[in-house]
């Protein structure tokens, strides 16, 4: 029971200094972390790209998957 309490107060203490730490991290810092608009609207875009272009790939090859067999 002795190592297993030690251990529970080795990690709760851990846990509390990494929290103290990042919160005084982000007193010292307050920008730290922000996304801009022009972010999120690049990734968006990319990724509505690549769903569009692996839905045109599926349904070209369900489209055409009898012919695609015989190769």
């Amino acid at each position: 029971m002795k190592n297993t309490a030690a251990h529970t107060y080795r990690a709760v203490y851990w846990l509390t200094s990494r929290l103290q730490d990042g919160l005084e991290e982000a007193r010292r810092r307050p920008d730290r972390g922000d996304i801009s608009t022009t972010t999120v609207i690049i990734w968006v875009a990319a990724v509505t790209g690549a769903v569009l272009i692996a839905g045109s790939i599926a349904v070209v090859i369900s489209k055409y998957n009898g012919k695609l067999s015989g190769l």
